[in-house]
């Protein structure tokens, strides 16, 4: 009864370990990528004056042709990057919901298609289930979990029709500099591969400036699918509101797609992110309080054993265990059962990771303390 190809998928590894958090009392949660921060007021309360006016109607497929116009003037502005809002742009419910339409407009069966690794869970899965064919390109503690050039280069002579990735990255945290951008680019430019460039953290990084994929040059923009949106820095996970950005093409065949399924994303919830794109005040100081949380917790894992490659973005750290000796699910369910803490193993981002674990700092600063002090007791009993 089910498609072959659902059913060799195997099931999301964040939310298969979490099934056993469900129900279990005083746990300190630190594994769900998702902002302890409630959304701005100033953006609830744009919502709630939408739905008591009756902004309860569909909008086109597209979207709300004043949220794609102020999401081309905001990242003109920040980044010098234009996009026309009339064919360039699509809002999506979240980026999960776009980077799903970018898979299914571009891959046809087995084409290739390059994932970097650690992944976001859905990656590959979503490839799978178009019957493309990934390619792994594992990156490694030593080299800052960055892609490797010459490992690329190689991938790249199987002529794979995209790469995927995302910086800032979940789940380490890494980001890019403009020069390694380039390098990278470099190297796929003198092959007909798309970029799929899910940067939905682009406003949590905290060294720098961020920089844009789409933004290294013209045909680089062309040749891009820029994902991002406002559940991350905003704070808005449940309004579901992401958007990508591309040539009119492929935004074309999205947008196809898009409303043959979800049809478009909920009226008020678009309504909410007009608001939130004025928000920078409030979006600044939910980013100071990430990077102090930060610096306290890299600090902490590596006092403790813990080595971390320090994150320049996101909300994540993907420590070590290798110095313990002891594998990522084996740790992380001795945490959970022993201490009460839930992290996540590094399994769930690639079966190379079983030495690390992810740990999500979108918590509060008083639990990441207790949090940090029970994993010193649980490393210094399995010492």
């Amino acid at each position: 009864m089910i498609s072959k190809r659902v059913e060799k998928i195997s099931p999301s590894g964040i939310r298969e370990f979490f099934d056993l958090v469900l129900g279990m009392p005083e746990v300190i949660s630190l594994g769900v990528g998702e902002p302890d921060f409630v959304s701005p007021w100033r953006i609830r309360e744009k919502a709630i004056t939408a739905l008591e006016e009756g902004m309860t109607s569909y909008t086109s497929n597209q979207g709300l042709f004043v949220l794609r116009r102020d999401i081309s003037t905001h990242l003109k502005k920040k980044y010098s990057l234009e996009y026309s809002p009339e064919d360039e742009i699509l809002i999506t419910a979240g980026v999960s919901e776009g980077f799903d339409l970018a898979i299914r407009a571009i891959v046809e069966p087995k084409d290739k298609v390059i994932v970097v690794s650690p992944y976001y869970v859905a990656y590959p899965a979503l490839v799978e289930v178009c019957s493309g064919e990934v390619l792994y390109l594992i990156t490694k503690e030593e080299d800052s979990f960055k892609i490797d050039p010459k490992h690329l280069n190689k991938l790249l002579d199987q002529n794979p029709k995209a790469i995927i990735f995302n910086y800032p990255s979940n789940p380490t945290g890494v980001t890019y500099t403009p020069k390694e951008l380039k390098e990278i680019w470099l190297l796929i430019s003198k092959k007909d591969t798309i970029v799929i460039s899910d940067e939905i953290y682009d406003e949590l990084t905290y060294e720098g400036k961020h920089h844009p994929f789409a933004s290294l040059d013209q045909k680089a923009k062309d040749r891009t699918i820029f994902l991002n949106g406002f559940s991350k820095g905003y704070a808005m996970t449940g309004f579901r509101v992401g958007y990508v950005c591309a040539n009119a093409r492929i935004i074309a065949a999205m947008n196809k797609i898009h409303s043959f399924s979800a049809l478009c994303t909920p009226i008020i919830s678009q309504i909410a992110a007009v608001e939130a794109l004025r928000a920078q005040r409030e979006l600044m100081q939910m980013k100071n309080e990430y990077k102090r949380r930060r610096d306290f917790i890299v600090k902490e894992l590596n006092r403790i054993g813990l080595h971390t490659v320090i994150p320049k973005g996101a909300f994540y750290c993907f420590p070590s265990l290798k110095k313990f000796k002891i594998k990522a699910m084996d740790f992380a369910k001795k945490l959970l059962y022993d201490q009460k803490v839930a992290v996540v193993p590094g399994t769930a981002f690639g079966k190379e990771y079983d030495s690390y674990v992810r740990i999500s700092y979108a918590n509060s600063l008083d639990n990441l303390k207790t949090a940090i002090a029970r994993m010193e007791e649980l490393l210094n009993q399995i010492c």
